[in-house]
């Protein structure tokens, strides 16, 4: 079995590669990004299965995964995220994907996972796929429009502004906008505080 795996987080890429190797049978490779992943369909013999990082350089969501799919001869390429919803989700298995794999699944879902989409199936997990979306009800969330919060999310994450706008398919001025309005509704005066402000009122 011969597995493609493209994500530009070299830790969690490393981790599981490590854990299908460990399999025994499964040949994994891993580039960290879309283009290179391209290459490699291209150049390489067919996979049995490509999972693609839903936020990563070049990916362009849903639009990487469509190309992927058409480029491949009939190869399966099922989609990979954190932070994805589970309407993503859906939309992927109505576009194609072999599955969808939430990075919050445990090592050894993750291993049969990719075995059942390898051998032909589509998956999705359960769990994922039938929750219940939580609604939001904080009195610091109401202040804030549905674009803020997802940027003072990736400020809690300690990310750049740069990152904030890949991870949400928008740009770089435009998140600077955000956060000058999302600091004033909040009562920060710089990320950390905006940041803390919002883990203390358990935002995130």
């Amino acid at each position: 079995m011969r597995v493609l795996i493209a994500d530009d987080h070299d830790l969690l890429r490393d981790t599981l590669v490590m854990f299908l190797q460990a399999q025994g049978g499964i040949d994994t490779e891993s580039v960290a990004d879309f283009d290179a992943a391209c290459a490699r369909i291209t150049a390489d013999a067919p996979y049995d299965l490509i999972l693609l990082d839903y936020n990563m350089p070049g990916m362009n969501g849903l639009d990487g995964l469509k190309k992927a799919i058409a480029m491949g001869d009939g190869q399966r390429v099922a989609l990979m995220s954190g932070e994805a919803t589970r309407q993503i989700a859906e939309d992927a298995l109505d576009s194609g994907a072999a599955g969808f794999v939430p990075k919050s699944l445990p090592a050894k879902s993750l291993v049969n996972a990719v075995k059942f989409m390898a051998m032909g199936e589509q998956y999705a997990p359960i769990d994922f796929m039938t929750a219940v979306e939580e609604t939001q009800c904080n009195p610091l969330a109401e202040k804030l429009t549905a674009r803020e919060l997802q940027v003072l999310k990736g400020l809690t994450e300690g990310k750049s502004n740069k990152e904030i706008a890949r991870d949400l398919d928008i740009t770089e001025p435009t998140v600077k906008l955000h956060v000058k309005t999302l600091y004033r509704k909040v009562g920060a005066a710089n990320r950390t505080q905006a940041a803390m402000i919002a883990r203390e009122a358990g935002l995130f």
